[in-house]
């Protein structure tokens, strides 16, 4: 029973809820949309021109040595048939530089030379580990490098450094004699592009 009267309830309370009429509805007026003013087409961005890097420019180490070497070769009071202790080119400049191409330029400027027999590059390896240097080692200081060559019978030094500023850099060789020390021929010039 009691079931029936919730059902009754709920049909009384669904059916005796008024209804409101439908409120009438106003006709719909469309008002005319502004059109747009026509915008002029817009210009392709301008582009400023991208500014080129900067080029890398290589040293002409052979071309910078070949001269020196020239008038070296030239030097009073060398003897023909001399061994020639060539040390690696320092780099006394503000910069970094391709020193190991620079020593590949003198080494090949003096290949076909008639006065020097340059000291082969494996025995002053070996000579540079018997005073307990590395292969790698630039000797850095004159007396270094004649102390080696006394190791290897070699009669000259070959003392080469490149100085100033990295962008314009001058070299500067120097042919000692072992024996003494002196200074028999010295030149210098600058580096070439």
């Amino acid at each position: 029973m009691k079931k029936f009267l919730w059902v009754a309830l709920a049909a009384l309370v669904l059916t005796g809820c008024p209804s409101r009429p439908p409120e009438p509805t106003a006709p719909v007026t469309v008002e005319p949309q502004p059109q747009p003013e026509p915008q002029p087409e817009p210009l392709p961005p301008t582009t400023e021109p991208v500014p080129q890097p900067p080029k890398i420019q290589q040293l002409d180490w052979l071309g910078s040595v070949q001269p020196l070497v020239n008038q070296m070769l030239k030097a009073d009071g060398v003897a023909p048939g001399s061994v020639l202790l060539l040390d690696s080119v320092k780099n006394n400049t503000n910069g970094s530089l391709s020193i190991g191409n620079a020593t590949s330029a003198l080494h090949q400027a003096l290949a076909s030379n008639k006065i020097f027999a340059v000291v082969p590059e494996a025995q002053l390896a070996s000579a540079k580990q018997t005073l307990g240097l590395s292969a790698e080692d630039s000797l850095g200081s004159r007396s270094k490098a004649i102390g080696l060559a006394r190791i290897v019978n070699a009669q000259y030094v070959l003392y080469s450094d490149v100085s100033g500023d990295v962008k314009s850099p001058a070299m500067e060789m120097q042919l000692m004699l072992v024996q003494t020390g002196e200074i028999v021929w010295s030149g210098n010039g600058d580096v070439k592009y």
